[in-house]
Parts: structure tokens; C-alpha cells; sequence
């Protein structure tokens, strides 16, 4: 186990590279000039051309592409990420400022895909062929389905226009105000949570009613088991196995997800500083924002192999 995680770690820190070297690269390719955006945001007219030659210089920008990637890197490994181009903030310092609202939403919708999910799908299941069934089925289609900006301007509409019974968009820290930020978080984790749920339903009633057919199923029943018993003890924890795999992909889709979420409900995260950082061609905030995502879901998918050997003990890994 240990060397498989090594090589895990391994493998990962080589894809974050990979990762970094290929946003590094795409973000100069792109048609523009961050430098001739901050000028021009503020006075063109008053700004020279050996002016803008100096801006270059002091950002590093004017030295080969090789060398800004390695100083950049050596500096984002110390924990440097750089400054904004645009604004001059610490892009680090902003990350960690945003990442904990990104992360509270996100990991409050992939516990609601993990808890409801499976729940729907096992009951789904062991009711097959009803007409609870086939609720639970189309829904958990529709959710897979519906894009993330139509859920959330459709909740916005009912809940928070037409009903008034929660807020419509924006942000409050939990330290500021506790309620309002319970009210504010509801919409947005529930449109992060559609996909995860209506996923882990599909899954896991596949997977049930793969595992159900099994013969020491039937034997539990044989011995006078109830049906729940039966369920809980022999069937839910060998049909986890295909869900936790899905989990992986539900995390990816959940941070995907927050670009559309933080820009519908205007939530200062992670996914809107890489929005505005893109349109601004601000290479520091890209590159700090996507160097953070792509190590958090190398090791989402560590965390998920390494959950294998819980779920099923005949696992070995070589």
C-alpha cells in the first residue's frame, strides 16, 4: 500500500507539471497584452513607450519563455505565487482568502451527493419497477442533464424572486453573519449538488441491482434476514464500490461546476478570481488559480484508490 501511494504521489506531482507547464504556455499564446490592458485601464495617453518597455521588465514578461516558467515555479513551490498584473494583490494571498468559500460549498455539495445520492438509488433499487422507481429514475436523469446555469437561474426565479424565501445571490462569511449565510449557501450547494446526487443515484441502483442477484443475497434472506438487514450489511457496501469510483469525476464536475455557480450567484471563490484573471489576461492569478485546482483533484483522486482497500479488502495493490 505504501508503494503504491508513493507512486501515486509520484504520478501526481507529475501531472500538476504537466498541468502548469500547459497554462503557462496557453495563457501567452492567447491574442493580447496584460501589460497594454493595465495601461490602458488606467492612462494611455500619459504612459511612453519605454513606460510600457519598464512594466514588462519589472513582471518579468520581456525574458524567454523557459525562464519566467522555472521562476515562477521555484517561487510557487516556496508558496509565492506572484502578484496580479491588473489589481497588484498577492495572487496567494487572494487564493487563500477565496478558497475556503469555494471549498465550504463544494464539500457541502459532495457530502449531499454522497449521503442523498446512494440513499435514492438503493431505495430506487429495491423498489424496481414502481412507480417510485421510476420518479427517482427520471429525475436522477434530469439531473445528470440539466446544465448547471439552467438550475441555478431556475431556483434564483422560484425560490428567490417569485417565492422571496432565500436570497437571490451573493456571499456572507459565517463569522459575520451565521443565518444569512446558511440562506445564501442553499441555492448555490444545491446547484453544485445536482449532478453529484442524480450520479450516485444512477450508480449505485445499477450496482444494487447487480449485487442483489448475488447468491450469499440470497442466502442472507434464506436465513430469515429482513430486507433492510439484508441491504445494509450485504448489498449497500459491495455496490459502493463503482460509486466511490464515480466520486473522482463528481469532484471535477463540482469545480467545474463552480464557474457557473459563483458567477450566477456573484460568490467571491475560486472559479470567479479564475474568470476575471482569464478576461484579464492576468497570467499570476491563472496560473496560482489552476496550480491549486489541478492539486486538489490529483489528490481527490488519490484519496478515492487508496478508498478502494476500505470498500473491498481483496484489493492488492502492487
Amino acid at each position: 500500500m505504501s508503494a503504491y501511494i508513493l507512486r501515486r504521489l509520484l504520478h501526481a506531482i507529475l501531472v500538476v507539471l504537466l498541468v502548469s507547464v500547459l497554462v503557462f504556455v496557453v495563457m501567452r499564446l492567447l491574442t493580447g497584452d496584460p501589460i497594454l490592458m493595465f495601461v490602458t485601464s488606467g492612462d494611455m495617453q500619459s504612459v511612453s513607450v519605454d513606460q510600457v518597455a519598464a512594466l514588462r521588465h519589472d513582471y518579468g514578461l520581456d525574458r524567454p519563455l523557459a525562464i519566467q516558467y522555472l521562476d515562477w515555479l521555484a517561487k510557487a513551490v516556496q508558496g509565492d505565487m506572484g502578484r496580479s498584473i491588473l489589481f497588484h494583490y498577492s495572487v496567494t494571498d487572494e487564493i487563500a482568502h477565496r478558497l475556503p468559500i469555494s471549498l465550504s460549498l463544494g464539500l457541502m455539495a459532495l457530502i449531499v451527493g454522497v449521503v442523498v445520492g446512494p440513499v435514492l438509488g438503493a431505495v430506487s433499487a429495491v423498489k424496481r419497477g414502481t412507480w417510485l422507481d421510476t420518479c427517482l429514475t427520471v429525475v436522477s436523469t434530469l439531473g445528470i442533464t440539466a446544465p448547471s446555469f439552467w438550475v441555478g437561474i431556475v431556483l434564483i426565479y422560484v425560490f428567490g424572486l417569485r417565492l422571496g424565501l432565500l436570497p437571490a445571490y451573493g456571499y456572507t462569511s459565517p463569522l459575520v453573519d451565521f443565518w444569512q449565510s446558511v440562506q445564501q449557501s442553499i441555492l448555490p450547494v444545491v446547484v453544485l449538488a445536482v449532478f453529484p446526487v442524480a450520479a450516485a443515484a444512477r450508480q449505485t441502483r445499477s450496482s444494487v441491482l447487480e449485487v442483489i442477484q448475488q447468491d450469499y443475497v440470497r442466502t442472507a434472506r434464506a436465513k430469515g434476514l429482513s430486507e433492510q438487514t439484508t441491504v445494509v450489511r450485504h448489498v449497500l457496501k459491495n455496490a459502493l464500490m463503482p460509486v466511490a469510483t464515480l466520486q473522482g469525476e463528481v469532484f471535477r464536475n463540482i469545480i467545474a461546476g463552480s464557474v457557473v455557480v459563483e458567477t450566477v450567484f456573484v460568490i467571491p471563490g475560486m472559479a470567479r478570481l479564475l474568470v476575471n484573471g482569464m478576461l484579464a489576461q492576468d497570467y499570476p492569478v491563472v496560473q496560482g488559480v489552476i496550480l491549486v485546482v489541478a492539486v486538489a483533484v490529483v489528490m481527490a483522486n488519490l484519496v478515492v484508490d487508496v478508498a478502494y482497500a476500505w470498500l473491498d479488502p481483496r484489493i492488492q495493490y502492487s
